[in-house]
């Protein structure tokens, strides 16, 4: 059993190979709907889940992603968890969603989508680091 005094990173890091395919499937369509609400473009959210447009579409159509390997599931985890971190720092969930795209200091003046575009699961732990900090006093 994991300790307890663990983050939430790293228990997702230590978890993420017991994710299962319903779980997947269930992060995916969510993520599908919080890029609706960041305004995201078709080549943002394929680069935020690092597969192609093409690939992308597919899986929208299908509702449903195909296999992700572990950086997937991952990705998808690091996603849901910025998710949640905003949705207890904000309130109102709009100011969420448009922090995304907000300058901030903390990224030199670049917003957290720039960080997260950058493409590397390195630049989506950033993003959810910093917001965890903010939320578990770190």
């Amino acid at each position: 059993m994991p300790s307890i005094t663990k983050t939430p990173v790293e228990l997702t890091e230590s978890f993420h190979h017991q994710i299962t395919d319903d779980e997947t499937a269930a992060m995916f369509r969510a993520a599908l709907k919080l890029f609706d609400q960041w305004e995201l473009t078709e080549r943002q959210a394929a680069i935020l889940l690092h597969v192609s447009k093409r690939t992308l579409s597919r899986w929208k159509a299908a509702r449903m992603p195909g296999r992700l390997g572990q950086e997937g599931k991952v990705r998808l985890s690091h996603l849901m968890g910025i998710h949640k971190s905003l949705r207890i720092i904000f309130r109102e969930p709009h100011r969420g969603y448009s922090w995304i795209k907000a300058p901030n200091t903390q990224f030199d003046g670049r917003s957290a989508l720039d960080v997260m575009l950058g493409g590397t699961l390195g630049d989506l732990l950033r993003v959810r680091k910093l917001l965890e900090a903010e939320v578990f006093g770190g």
